[in-house]
């Protein structure tokens, strides 16, 4: 073993030379740029137009019973909506069979009585939804969405102020804070860019030590003076500006490419996102650290930072539904109080209670593995 002359102090001469050496790897080496501009932007347009919780042109059956106006004028109603994709028919039989084998979703009956429902306020249901189980949402969604094509009929033809229903129907007016629309992309987007910022973070400073190691760079770097702190600074410095270039050219695409709406400031944006790149950087360089192989570096940062921010963090999957001890595991997911961050900066706006409060969280997290860190990295040749 040989050990290496302690430097006595920090210098930032020594400090701008790793800078600048790191600068110069980046530009030799075309991954990094990959990984910071190509590697966004597609997943941004993947999670975009391809992630929906949105459930448009259904496929639906109508069964027309009743051939009477008031029965095709219902029945335009979902033609002529966008969350339908309608098949009309005439028998249940034809629509049990393409609901077995998954052509469509569910089918509306129109009984015969259809046109004599409002003189039969005791009479049955005056429609009848049957929809496929076998994926919950999806049954869901159509039951929904089908409730709400008949109270809009109704309200379409002065229905609803018929005394003889006034007992049956409710009249809802609802309003909506934050995303008028319900459109699912918006808060889809800026969850992505959190997910995105994770992968990007942990990618790019994984692949650092491990592969100084590999092409034994590294004991050149050691032999001299240089402290443990300004070797990681040297590392982190130029990756935290690739990465906040790229995290700024994510949201470039997400306002402009789908339209997304931003409420908040930019300095609390760039405030947040930079705390957040730092504690994903730092856990990018301790897994690399840890491994000194680029292969398996990489794999541990999908494994350990991806895959968690991904499932983990409340982007796609409510964390209030999931098991007591899941949840409790998610406290120490960085990304998920990135995400809280994000959507209330995109949706609501500046509201700095809920920031600094998650901001607080990704500090102690984020000292965890700098911490880890400089206690592995030694400044000897074992």
């Amino acid at each position: 073993m040989t050990q290496i002359k302690k430097a006595k102090s920090f210098s930032t001469r020594r400090l701008y030379a790793l800078v600048k050496k790191e600068f110069q790897q980046i530009i030799r080496d075309p991954s990094a740029f990959l990984i910071t501009i190509v590697l966004p932007t597609i997943l941004l347009f993947l999670y975009g137009y391809g992630v929906s919780l949105d459930a448009k042109r259904i496929k639906t059956g109508i069964v027309l019973e009743d051939t009477s106006p008031e029965a095709h004028s219902f029945a335009r109603t979902y033609i002529n909506s966008n969350y339908f994709d309608v098949k009309m028919g005439k028998s249940k039989e034809e629509y049990i069979k393409d609901m077995t084998y998954g052509k469509i979703k569910g089918f509306i009956v129109v009984p015969s009585y259809f046109s004599q429902f409002r003189e039969r306020p005791a009479s049955p249901a005056p429609i009848q939804l049957v929809s496929d189980g076998s994926d919950p949402n999806s049954a869901r969604f159509f039951d929904n969405y089908s409730a709400g094509a008949f109270v809009n009929w109704l309200k379409q033809e002065h229905i609803s102020s018929d005394t003889s229903l006034s007992r049956f129907l409710v009249r809802l007016d609802p309003r909506y804070w934050y995303n008028e629309e319900l459109d699912s992309n918006h808060f889809l987007i800026p969850g992505s860019l959190a997910i995105i910022m994770t992968l990007i973070g942990t990618l790019l400073t994984s692949l650092v030590i491990a592969r100084e190691w590999e092409r034994g760079s590294i004991e050149a770097i050691i032999s001299t003076p240089v402290s443990v702190c300004e070797i990681i600074m040297g590392k982190i410095i130029p990756y935290f500006l690739l990465g906040m270039g790229s995290m700024m050219f994510s949201v470039f695409i997400a306002l402009v490419v789908f339209d997304t709406p931003f409420r908040g400031s930019w300095f609390a944006l760039i405030l947040v996102s930079s705390v957040f790149l730092i504690t994903a950087l730092g856990i990018g360089l301790m897994i690399s650290s840890l491994t000194k192989n680029q292969f398996a570096a990489s794999q541990a940062a999908l494994v350990s930072a991806f895959l968690p921010a991904f499932i983990l963090s409340g982007f796609i999957f409510e964390i209030k539904s999931m098991p007591q001890v899941i949840q409790w595991i998610t406290w120490i997911i960085p990304a998920r109080y990135y995400v809280t961050c994000l959507q209330t900066l995109f949706l609501t706006g500046n509201v700095w209670s809920l920031l600094f409060k998650n901001l607080g969280f990704i500090v102690l997290i984020g000292l965890i593995p700098y911490f880890i860190t400089i206690r592995i990295t030694r400044k000897r040749l074992d």
